[in-house]
């Protein structure tokens, strides 16, 4: 488990990562909290930091569960596609919005085959 451990861990640094630069672009474009909108670019890290969040709240049980019911070494290999496919996303959203979709569906169907493959190995 310490594979799939280190891969949960790697996921919540990359969200502290969002997170800090997130903090960063709202001092960058003096958006003053609690706001959420107000520079474009301030938005779009915002926008970045919610929807990964969004996806934590899925993918972090997800990647336990097949772990347990599946094996270690595929829920580690598939939440490696999901950090990976958060990190394209969030270069890509930063950079233009419109090419978000890689990334996005990396992650997307990283989370889909964890949550799959934990439901089907827990009724085998």
């Amino acid at each position: 488990m310490s594979f799939v451990s280190f891969v949960a861990s790697l996921a919540l640094l990359e969200y502290l990562i969002i997170t800090l630069l997130t903090g960063r672009a709202r001092a960058t474009y003096k958006v003053e909290a609690p706001a959420t909108t107000g520079h474009p670019m301030f938005e779009r890290w915002y926008r970045v930091q919610q929807n990964t969040v969004e996806q934590l709240v899925v993918f972090v049980p997800a990647l336990f569960l097949f772990a347990e019911q599946v094996g270690p070494r595929i829920a580690g290999l598939l939440g490696l596609l999901f950090v990976a496919g958060r990190w394209i996303y969030a270069r890509s959203y930063i950079a233009d919005p419109s090419t978000r979709g890689l990334g996005f569906g990396l992650s997307f169907f990283a989370i889909a085959a964890l949550v799959v493959g934990a439901l089907i190995g827990s009724l085998v």
